[in-house]
């Protein structure tokens, strides 16, 4: 084995009523914590949705309700922003206007060439492209949650938030199941194969709009999909809350890349929680892209199940201004002879923070297991601030689990260099940084993604110049 290194306010719950006109009202207060949620969600369920869902979220909000709220205290926690969780202002929003709609789709395109595509505005469906006639016949399923809980009920039910969330937002967790009402689910039968990538795209739109957006992947035996999701927001200044969930379920010798690109306003805030299950001899490649969002936290859990299992977990967060990215992962490893690999990379600037906590956990008989875990973070100010905090949970013998940490500046050499080839102090430090943040994204299996991906990243750098 080798290793290498409050909020103050009072907390408002409401009780929801299923119904299209109900309003989530405050009914009680408590005495003010150190850290807390004020909770005042104005609510709508839709009738549509089976009763067995419609009795699910009750007992969700019920969970809502009894968890406790976060706190700086908790090791989940430490070093978050516990204020930036004030939901007392975030309401569900109703469907987009017919102009403001066009205008969304205009904007919801990345890739050239999809085998699918679904658009979503607070958390209502603008457009879905059907899938080629080839992939229906072969049992290929892509369409909006709310009807694969109906349609295809049993695979739903066995896959939906299947794994637990244990890094610290079980709380949210609860609330994205409480008013979850659209999403997407992606189920791919054994050995197909899905040449180009599905695309889907999630908008904030209305001024304090919230979101719940659900994602649902399970990849049968010897299938191989690649998904990439977009969430972004109509408008740069719009305040709105985006609590979202994907269960991502990679069957035996399957090949899953999943990718979120999110570009949240710059006063949005976002938790993000990821479940993926590896099963044996499959492989799951996991790349989350943070570049908007005042506020914006993911987990991340990867479980390895079956032997030889591999599970690549990749972020990059270009951070500035006073915004934060909190990042909390777990790799799992249940089986013996499996592997993972953990690279986060984060550029900041300005009061930016960033905090990582992460965990390599190696279950009794999980023997030969391989995994790496490496955060680096860039300090373009001396105001920024990155809190990385790397651990290993051992129980099994002949492994190899190796995990560490650093930050830096940028390399003054590298710099002297490229300005005195004239090339401008703003550019010089775009191109370092852009060199810095590729060993990431050229992990990805197809080019044109890392093509795209750059280019986004640009265009953040782009308006922080204008």
């Amino acid at each position: 084995m080798q290793c290498d290194g409050g909020l103050g306010a009072a907390v408002c719950i409401s009780k929801p009523v299923m119904n299209s006109s109900a309003v989530l009202e405050e009914e009680t207060a408590v005495e003010p914590k150190p850290a807390g949620i004020l909770v005042g969600i104005e609510g709508r369920a839709d009738d549509a949705l089976p009763v067995w869902f419609a009795e699910q979220q009750r007992a969700a909000w019920t969970q809502f309700q009894s968890l406790p709220v976060p706190a700086r205290t908790d090791q989940a926690w430490r070093f978050s922003n516990i204020g930036a969780l004030d939901l007392s202002s975030y309401r569900l929003a109703p469907p987009v206007s017919e102009e403001d709609g066009r205008d969304i789709l205009e904007r919801s395109v990345l890739l050239d060439q999809t085998s699918g595509r679904l658009v979503f505005a607070d958390d209502h469906i603008l457009e879905r492209d059907a899938l080629p006639e080839k992939l229906r016949k072969a049992g290929v399923i892509f369409q909006p949650l709310e009807r694969a809980m109906i349609e295809h009920e049993e695979l739903f039910r066995r896959n939906f938030m299947s794994q637990p969330a244990t890094l610290g937002s079980a709380k949210f967790a609860a609330l994205h199941e409480a008013f979850v009402r659209s999403g997407i689910f992606l189920y791919v039968p054994r050995g197909i194969e899905i040449e180009f990538p599905l695309e889907t795209f999630h908008w904030l739109h209305a001024e304090n709009a919230a979101i719940f957006p659900h994602t649902l992947v399970v990849a049968e035996e010897m299938a191989k999909v690649t998904l990439v999701e977009n969430f972004r927001s109509s408008n740069r200044q719009r305040r709105g809350f985006a609590c979202g969930v994907n269960d991502l379920i990679v069957g035996p010798g399957a090949k899953v890349t999943y990718i979120c690109a999110q570009d949240w306003s710059e006063n949005a805030v976002s938790i993000q929680i990821n479940a993926t299950t590896v099963a044996r001899d499959a492989a799951a490649l996991n790349l989350h892209l943070a570049l908007g969002g005042k506020y914006s936290r993911m987990e991340s859990l990867s479980r390895l199940t079956g032997e030889g299992g591999r599970s690549d977990m990749l972020a990059v967060a270009v951070v500035d201004g006073s915004r934060e990215f909190d990042a909390r992962t777990l790799q799992d490893h249940a089986s013996p002879r499996t592997a993972s690999d953990l690279l986060f990379k984060n550029a900041l600037n300005d009061r930016a923070r960033t905090t990582f906590g992460g965990l390599i956990r190696v279950e009794p008989h999980a023997h030969f297991t391989d995994a790496y875990q490496k955060v680096r973070n860039l300090l373009l100010s001396d105001d920024s601030e990155a809190n990385s905090m790397p651990g290993l949970e051992i129980l099994a013998d002949n492994v190899r689990c190796t995990h560490g940490a650093t930050s830096g500046q940028l390399d003054e050499d590298e710099m002297f260099y490229l300005l005195a080839r004239g090339i401008p102090a703003s550019v010089a430090r775009q191109l370092l940084v852009g060199g810095f943040l590729n060993e990431v994204l050229e992990r990805l299996p197809e080019p044109v993604l890392v093509e795209k991906l750059e280019a986004l990243i640009a265009e953040r750098f782009a308006r922080r110049a204008s």
